[in-house]
């Protein structure tokens, strides 16, 4: 068989004629397909005869092994069987059923409970579904505001949704939570892992559960548990439809879909742990090994993919192309991207030729791409490395900004002082140019506070430290780093004087990350104060995974209001929201014109950025001509537990501020305030103006 004759699309391909399969493996020495035994139509599922084998051929000074496939239907379940060499990078196993690494549809399999059946099978899928002219929505990054979620956790204590719906994919595209997404201001919505996963053996053995998905089994394959039930029952064609549909009706509603994808590891985990696929068919070069011919790993979970073998690489791009042309997602947030971003030595290059395919490949151009920005392996920490059309997690924004309001008012209330001064959070306030350099501009930042791993909002003011009990490691999982304030009892209270403080808390922290430069993320239930009881690594189902809360409740209705007034206003000011950083000196379009000044009113000193005694400061930004009309507003921090009084900036050019919002409640809006007036500051806030 020539090369020039075979299609090197992966998995199956159906089309008009004889239905063809193609694997890549440099090592093995022999493939062939089963095709699982199956029932003729309309027949008794008793009258299945026996299963169908396709022996692969491999193409000549290839990796490609090819078969024609004839017969094969939508709906059939199929695996392959692998041998090759033994040795330390190989586990060939002839009789072991693998999963095909292309596979679009992966459910539980039917092969007993043995220890050598397969918990899982590959499912041929019907790809056909009616977009109904719905395109993708176009949403300017600087206008994007994302909101990070679990698909379980968002909808399963929605009561507008009938309760099959709850958790799944039916359940996000419902009306009811699209309509609470659009009154948050959403324009994104980053899913948490929906790749076909399982959970770690570990933890099954344990009776737990993965809750997060970080732990995928297939690429290309929708996770099948997050389909409602009607779907699951009528098989893996169902499940991508119905994750289509949703795709389509958030699309209706002018809401991007991003997935966040987990392409650095596998499922296969370390040494002795599950083989399933990739191992299987070709571990040598899926997988990074040391020299010493043990396992490489980056991620922590036991595996790192081989980004530097160009066949893995095309693995990936492969399974990205398919998700945003066919399913027609919007993004990718790279989970450990600096993982897939490691040469054959292992060390992480910033040009690494996988980086590049993804910024430049034709089907990717109108998609969002959001980098993870570490791994654990040497040299990690990356942020601020991966170069244009790439924005990422900008982990020192959250650092900076839960110091600033949380750490330092609690140093201030038990010291007198706090630790810092306001010149980190100016910094962050304005899009973080010091990390990611003038030329990436401001919205190659993701801004957040919270995150789907550590605490949530609520929790963040109200734990000194972790609670991570229910995850079975006596409490030393999760991050010891959370710089957050209990705000002078820990967990939850009925104290008044305490919950108003937290209250006022989150809003200093979500009105900064909202009024920052940069793109803003909210993690899911936020808005409704949803917590997790001090745990701060909730990635196994207990009683500490908190569903959002869909109930009336005082304070979550309150917080989502916040959260909607603050999205409100950031779409109404592209001061708000720059595209690029100035030069000075220089007119930059799309830049914004800062000047700052002092609590007393007057231009800023250079005491006055980084002493600790001054915390308060005045931010006057311009929007310079980028299409929209000329925009100014001022924001003034004041980052004390005292009352100061602060003077509003004298220009020759401003006739008066009048209050647009604050996170101090009961302030007065309705009034102008003239230039020169003093505003009294009662405590930690955020304020900001519209200039009259």
């Amino acid at each position: 068989m020539h090369e020039t004759a075979i299609d090197r699309t992966p998995g199956f391909v159906l089309g008009d004629g004889t239905a063809r399969f193609t694997v890549r493996s440099a090592t093995a020495t022999a493939v062939v397909l089963v095709l699982e035994a199956r029932p003729a139509p309309d027949a008794d599922p008793a009258s299945a005869g026996q299963p169908t084998r396709y022996p692969l051929e491999r193409v000549a000074d290839s990796d490609l092994w090819v078969a024609e496939t004839p017969g094969v239907r939508p709906g059939d379940r199929y695996h392959l069987l692998v041998d090759g060499p033994a040795g330390p990078r190989h586990d060939f196993d002839p009789a072991r059923p693998l999963l095909d690494p292309a596979a679009r549809g992966i459910v539980p399999a039917d092969g007993g409970d043995g220890p050598r059946a397969p918990r899982w099978t590959s499912v041929v899928v019907d790809e056909a579904f009616d977009w109904g002219g719905v395109g993708k929505p176009r949403v300017p990054l600087d206008r994007a505001v994302v909101y990070e979620a679990n698909v379980r956790t968002l909808t399963s204590a929605n009561p507008h949704l009938p309760e099959p719906l709850r958790g799944t994919y039916a359940g996000i595209a419902h009306e009811s939570t699209i309509a609470h997404l659009r009154r948050l201001g959403v324009t994104t919505l980053e899913l948490l892992p929906v790749h076909a996963f399982d959970t770690e053996r570990w933890l099954r053995e344990a009776g737990r559960e993965n809750a997060w998905g970080y732990n995928t089994l297939g690429f290309s394959a929708p996770h099948a548990a997050y389909a409602s039930p009607e779907a699951q029952a009528a098989g893996a064609s169902a499940v991508l439809r119905e994750f289509k549909g949703m795709v389509r009706l958030l699309h209706e509603a002018g809401i991007q879909v991003v997935l966040d994808v987990v392409y650095n590891h596998t499922a296969e985990e370390g040494p002795g742990g599950p083989t399933t696929s990739l191992r299987g068919i070709d571990g040598a070069n899926r997988y990074r090994w040391s020299p010493e011919d043990t396992s490489y790993d980056t991620t922590g979970c036991g595996n790192t993919l081989d980004t530097s073998v160009e066949a893995t690489a095309d693995l990936i791009v492969d399974s990205l192309v398919y998700w945003a042309r066919d399913v027609q997602v919007d993004g990718f947030r790279f989970d450990l991207m600096a993982a897939l971003a490691r040469d054959a030595g292992h060390a992480f290059d910033p040009a690494h030729p996988l980086l590049d395919r993804i910024r430049n490949h034709p089907d990717l151009q109108d998609t969002l791409v959001v980098a993870e920005p570490w791994d654990v392996g040497p040299d990690g920490w990356r942020t601020g490395s991966f170069g244009d059309r790439t924005s990422e997690w900008n982990d020192g924004f959250r650092n900076t900004v839960r110091q600033f309001w949380l750490t330092d008012i609690a140093d201030e209330r038990r010291t007198g002082s706090p630790a810092t001064g306001i010149g980190a959070l100016a910094g962050a306030l304005t899009g973080s140019r010091e990390v990611f350099g003038t030329a990436r501009g401001p919205l190659a930042s993701i801004n957040f506070v919270t995150a789907h791993d550590g605490f949530t909002l609520l929790d963040l003011v109200s734990y000194d430290g972790k609670h991570n009990e229910a995850n079975g490691e006596d409490n030393r999982d999760g991050s010891n780093d959370n710089r957050s304030f209990n705000h002078g009892i820990e967990g939850d209270t009925a104290d008044r004087g305490v919950r108003a403080a937290r209250g006022r808390s989150m809003r200093n922290l979500l009105g900064t990350l909202m009024l920052s430069a940069g793109v803003p993320m909210i993690t899911a239930g936020d808005e409704r104060s949803r917590t997790q009881h001090g745990n701060n690594n909730a990635y196994v189902v207990s009683e500490d995974l908190t569903p959002v809360d869909w109930s009336d409740h005082e304070d979550a209705e309150a917080m989502t209001e916040t959260i909607g007034a603050l999205a409100r206003l950031r779409a109404a000011h592209p001061a708000l929201r720059p595209t690029r950083f100035g030069v000075e000196g220089q007119e930059t379009p799309g830049a914004s014109r800062m000047t700052w000044y002092g609590p007393d009113g007057n231009p800023m000193t250079l005491e006055g950025w980084d002493q600790p005694v001054h915390r308060a400061l005045q931010y006057f930004a311009e929007s310079t001509s980028d299409g929209e009309p000329a925009d100014r507003v001022l924001v003034v921090v004041h980052g004390s537990g005292r009352t100061r009084d602060l003077t509003l900036p004298v220009r020759d050019d401003v006739a008066g501020y009048r209050l647009a919002w604050s996170s101090e409640k009961h302030r007065d809006h309705a009034r102008l305030r003239p230039a020169g007036q003093v505003f009294t500051a009662y405590g930690p806030g955020i304020h900001v103006f519209e200039i009259a």
